[in-house]
């Protein structure tokens, strides 16, 4: 959606606090975006009580208002933003997301994201369980494949042997 469209949908207004100034779009993923003013981006500092306009917006009709004011009040520490968050009534299409399993992302030593199919060094020499063969620090392992259900562990070849290497030892080439 085009920043126009999003306005006349929120009626010109930051669709968290209903401020006039200073507002854009936000991508919230993975259901679309929202218009906030600056301090609901973050780009501004909040005044005091500032985020109890979104007890109002915590009933939007629009989806992506609603997920966007879900999350955020996971990050508030005060108690009325956890009661409220707890007892959030959430759109169909926002409790699906809510309770869509969270994505499993495998990082290397160094923070980066690795992928299926991509090729990693090892950092440290590995002793491989079950055998006398120990994978070597600065082995290639090409056409890694990731542990769909753990973040911590990658499958990779070394010499002719599949392993399961802990990503805190590799980092991608």
């Amino acid at each position: 959606m085009m920043l126009d469209e999003l306005l006349v949908r929120s009626g010109g207004v930051c669709e968290f606090c209903g401020d006039t100034t200073r507002l854009g779009g936000v991508d919230v993923a993975p259901v679309g975006p929202v218009v906030l003013c600056a301090v609901c981006r973050g780009e501004r500092a909040d005044a005091p009580g500032h985020w109890r306009c979104l007890e109002g917006a915590a009933w939007s009709g629009v989806p992506a208002v609603q997920y966007a004011v879900w999350r955020r009040l996971r990050s508030l520490e005060e108690d009325w933003a956890q009661e409220l968050r707890a007892g959030m009534v959430l759109l169909p299409e926002v409790q699906m997301v809510v309770d869509a399993p969270a994505a499993v992302v495998h990082l290397d030593a160094n923070g980066i994201t690795l992928a299926a199919g991509d090729t990693v060094v090892l950092i440290k020499d590995l002793p491989v369980k079950g055998s006398s063969m120990v994978a070597k620090r600065g082995t290639a392992v090409r056409g890694i494949t990731l542990v769909a259900d753990n973040a911590g562990q990658i499958e990779g070849r070394v010499d002719g042997q599949r392993i399961v290497i802990l990503t805190e030892f590799v980092k991608k080439k």
